[in-house]
């Protein structure tokens, strides 16, 4: 009989603590700046946000990453993530922020290319938001993220993304109270909480750093 194979947990850092968050499940949402759901030919006034996942094993933290394979236009989407350590059904929005362990900073990395392709074709985005390495976090600062505050991605230092917290759509807690009336949410659980303008191509030998105010940087370097 086949060996059967021991899986580790996929976990990210906490700030100041030796202690590790183990992560359940990743969902993402999209469009929830309204300057980037110009930018990609859409309609803020009309376009609620919506909800697609990536794989927990995606998490990296900074570091050196290999290039994606299978795509010409690997883009940057620097985010708010939160992290959940309780969970629920149809959570109400002023019951969500006690679901929440902690925030950081998170880049939603997009094979491009792939995803027009998929769009075209009716078909589903996972190659394009879930492959490996897609989903760079920094270190989880405990507590409640500000409704407020600068967001920002550089590459090789020139500024690409300058957005600000209080921009949302949807707040963090409509969001994990709209997640909710989907799925059963759980402690583990991650939600990237959208991106603000500015996503752009990453090439081989970049340096991609994503920030937000009052917490540690995510940077990360794409081997040549």
């Amino acid at each position: 009989m086949p060996t059967v194979p021991q899986i580790s947990v996929p976990t990210i850092a906490i700030s100041g603590s030796e202690q590790r968050f183990p992560v359940r499940r990743i969902y993402c949402v999209g469009r929830n700046y309204a300057d980037h759901v110009r930018e990609m030919g859409n309609d803020p006034r009309r376009d609620l946000p919506f909800f697609f996942t990536k794989p927990a094993d995606a998490v990296v933290g900074s570091g050196a990453l290999p290039f994606p394979p299978r795509t010409a236009e690997l883009h940057h989407e620097v985010e708010l993530v939160v992290a959940l350590h309780r969970g629920g059904v149809n959570v109400g929005v002023a019951d969500a922020a006690s679901l929440i362990f902690g925030y950081a900073v998170g880049i939603d990395l997009t094979r491009r290319d792939l995803q027009a392709e998929a769009k075209k074709s009716g078909r589903p985005w996972d190659m394009a938001k879930g492959f490996d390495h897609s989903a760079p976090i920094g270190p989880l600062r405990l507590g409640i993220p500000p409704a407020s505050g600068s967001i920002s991605l550089s590459v090789d230092g020139e500024a690409r993304q300058s957005g600000d917290l209080k921009d949302m759509i949807w707040s963090v807690a409509e969001i994990i109270a709209a997640l909710s009336t989907y799925v059963e949410i759980a402690p583990g659980d991650l939600i990237f909480t959208g991106t603000p303008a500015g996503v752009g191509p990453i090439k081989r030998g970049d340096s991609v750093r994503g920030v937000i105010a009052g917490i540690e940087p995510i940077e990360i370097t794409f081997r040549e």
